[in-house]
C-alpha cells in the first residue's frame, strides 16, 4: 500500500497552501525562501549575521532557568549549552496548550521540527540545529484547548479561571485525570503513559507547567527544547517592537497593506491586524489595549494610561504586555536564532501576511514549512480496505463522491450515459444544419431542445445511480463505517483524535514510527500503518 499522497489529492488543503507547495508565482512576494535543503544555506548565513552573542547568552540563561521545572534530560542540557555557539540555530513550531496535547497534529508538528533538524545536520554537519516547541501560554481562549477526543468520546475540563491559559491552575483537572487513566488498561505502554499524565497534571500547579512536563517526557530523548515566552527576560528584548506597535501602529500599517495584496490575488485572509496588537497581561487578566484619543485603555477594565505612562509601564514591566497572533511571530524570530517555522495551513496563511512587516522591522523572515500530516491505520483496517476493493486514497473523498465511486465500481449495471450523450449530440448536428438553411431564429429552439434532452439524460443517470446505491446499501454502509473510522466527523483524523489511543495500540512505538516515516521536506501526506 502506498505510504504517501500528494496534498492536492487529499481534498483537505486550501488553494493558498497548494499554490505555495507548487511555488505558484502569485505567492512569490509573500515569503522569503522556499523550504529546500539548499535554501537553508543562505538562511543560516543571514541569521548568523543578525543574531548576537548577547542574545545567545540571554536565551541560554532563560532555558537554564526554565529547565529547573523538570529533571532535565542530558540531551536537553546539551542542546541548551549549544545555543551560545555561533553555529547553532533553531527550528521552531508552536501550539496551544491543548489538554493531553489535544489533536494528533500537536505531535506531528513537533516530530516535523525534530526530523528537519536531523536532515539539516546531515546536510550541514558543521552547524547545530535545535528543535523548539513554543508553548502558547498567553492565549486566553480556554474553550479551544479544554477538551480532547479519545475513542469517540469527548473529554472536557470545566473550570472558571480567566486570563492566560498557561496560568490556569490544574487542581480542578485532577478528577478527570484519574477517571481517564482508569480507562487506559494495564499494558506496558498504558502504564507508562498513565504515570506521565498523572505527574504532569497532578504534580504541577499550572497548565503551562503541566504541558511543559508532558511534552518534555515525550520528546526529551530527541533534543527538543520547550519555550514559554511569558517571561520578563525574553520580553525585555521585545520592548522596541512592542513600543512601535503601541505608539506608531507599525504592524497594522504593514500587515494591512500586505493583506490587501493577498486578497487582490484571490486568497482568503487568515487574520486581521488591529491598530494595537498587544494585550495587557496581569494575574487572571489578558485584555486588549486600545487607543482612545490621548489615552490607552485596557478593554473591559478601569485601567488606562497616558502615552508616557504606557511607555513607562512597558519599560518597567514588559512581562505585562502580551503579543497577539500578528506580533507574536516577530517576537519569536527576535529572541531565537531561528531558521524555519513549521505550522499547519492556517498558520502559514497568516505568516504570508507578515513579510513586509518583518522587513520594516529588520528581522529575518524564516523559511515556512508545512508540517507533516498523516493518516494512521491498522493492519485490520488495511485488510478491510482491500476486501472492499478500495485504496486509502479513495477514503479521502467526501461522503457523496465516495459512495458514487464505490457504486460505479460494484454495480453490474453500467451507470454511464456518456455514449448516449454523444449519440444525442450527433443527432442534433443534423438539426443545426437544417436550422442554418431555413431560419436562423430556429437555431435557438434547437439548442434549447438539445439542452433539455441532455438534462433529461443526466437526470436519468442520477436516478439510476440512486437506485444502485439502494441496492448495494449494506456494502456502502460497511464502506462508510470504515471511512468514518479513519475520518471521524468527516474531518482529517489528525484534527480530531488524540494521540493516546494510537500510542497504546502501537505498544508505545508511535512517536518513533512517525519519526521514521516523516520527511518534512518531501511535502507529502503520509499514510502510516501503526498496528
Amino acid at each position: 500500500m502506498q505510504d504517501d499522497l500528494p496534498y492536492c489529492e487529499t481534498g483537505f488543503f486550501s488553494e493558498l497552501v497548494l499554490d505555495y507547495l507548487e511555488k505558484n508565482e502569485k505567492l512569490a512576494d509573500f515569503y522569503s525562501k522556499f523550504p529546500t535543503i539548499e535554501n537553508f544555506k543562505p538562511q543560516i548565513e543571514a541569521k548568523k549575521a543578525h543574531f548576537s552573542v548577547h542574545q545567545r547568552k540571554e536565551l541560554q540563561a532563560y532555558f537554564k532557568q526554565q529547565y529547573k521545572l523538570v529533571e532535565p534530560h542530558p540531551k536537553s542540557l546539551e542542546q541548551i549549552n549549544k545555543l551560545v555557539e555561533p553555529n547553532s540555530f533553531t527550528v521552531t513550531t508552536g501550539h496551544q496548550l491543548n489538554l493531553f496535547t489535544g489533536p494528533l497534529y500537536f505531535i506531528y508538528k513537533i516530530i516535523s521540527a525534530i526530523n528537519l533538524c536531523q536532515s539539516l545536520k546531515q546536510a550541514y554537519p558543521e552547524h547545530n540545529f535545535v528543535p523548539i516547541y513554543w508553548m502558547a501560554t498567553e492565549d486566553h481562549d480556554f474553550d479551544e484547548i479544554s477538551f480532547f477526543h479519545h475513542q469517540g468520546e469527548k473529554n472536557i475540563w470545566k473550570q472558571d479561571e480567566d486570563g492566560a491559559v498557561g496560568r490556569i491552575k490544574t487542581a480542578s483537572l485532577h478528577q478527570l485525570v484519574d477517571d481517564f487513566c482508569e480507562e487506559l488498561g494495564e499494558s506496558k505502554a498504558a502504564l507508562k503513559l498513565k504515570e506521565v499524565l498523572i505527574k504532569a497534571y497532578k504534580y504541577h500547579t499550572t497548565l503551562a507547567e503541566a504541558t511543559f512536563y508532558l511534552v518534555h517526557q515525550l520528546f526529551a530523548d530527541e533534543g527538543l527544547l520547550i519555550i514559554d515566552a511569558d517571561h520578563v527576560k525574553l520580553k525585555q528584548q521585545a520592548i522596541p517592537i512592542f513600543e512601535a506597535d503601541l505608539i506608531k501602529h507599525k504592524a497594522f500599517n504593514h500587515v494591512t497593506a500586505t493583506s490587501q495584496q493577498l486578497y487582490s490575488k484571490g486568497y482568503k485572509l487568515q487574520v486581521n491586524p488591529r491598530e494595537i496588537n498587544l494585550f495587557y497581561l496581569k494575574d487572571d487578566l489578558r485584555e486588549r489595549i486600545i487607543r482612545d484619543e490621548d489615552k490607552f485603555l485596557v478593554v473591559d477594565t478601569s485601567i488606562s494610561f497616558s502615552e508616557e505612562e504606557l511607555k513607562a509601564e512597558l519599560h518597567k514591566h514588559p512581562e505585562r504586555f502580551s503579543p497577539n497572533v500578528i506580533l507574536r511571530p516577530l517576537f519569536q524570530e527576535l529572541i531565537l536564532p531561528n531558521l524555519c517555522y513549521i505550522g499547519g495551513g492556517g498558520e502559514l496563511a497568516y505568516w504570508f501576511q507578515l513579510k513586509s512587516f518583518f522587513e520594516a522591522s529588520a528581522v529575518d523572515f524564516p523559511i515556512l514549512l508545512l508540517r507533516n500530516s498523516a493518516l494512521l491505520y491498522t493492519n485490520k483496517q488495511h485488510k478491510k480496505i482491500k476486501k472492499l476493493n478500495l485504496t486509502l486514497a479513495d477514503l479521502f473523498l467526501d461522503a457523496a463522491s465516495f459512495e458514487s465511486k464505490i457504486t460505479h465500481q460494484i454495480s453490474k449495471v453500467k451507470i454511464d450515459f456518456s455514449k448516449q450523450q454523444l449519440f444525442l449530440e450527433k443527432q442534433f448536428e443534423d438539426l443545426y444544419l437544417l436550422a442554418e438553411q431555413t431560419d436562423a431564429s430556429f437555431i435557438g429552439a434547437v439548442a434549447a431542445q438539445e439542452q433539455k434532452q441532455k438534462n433529461g439524460l443526466a437526470h436519468l443517470e442520477k436516478r439510476l445511480l440512486k437506485a444502485q446505491k439502494r441496492k448495494h446499501k449494506d456494502y456502502l454502509k460497511r464502506a462508510n463505517q470504515l471511512r468514518l473510522e479513519l475520518f471521524p466527523g468527516d474531518l482529517l483524523q489528525e484534527r480530531h483524535d488524540n494521540f493516546i489511543h494510537y500510542y497504546i495500540e502501537s505498544q508505545g512505538e508511535l512517536i518513533q514510527l512517525l519519526k521514521s516515516q516523516f520527511k518534512p521536506l518531501q511535502l507529502k501526506f503520509n499514510l502510516v500503518q501503526y498496528a
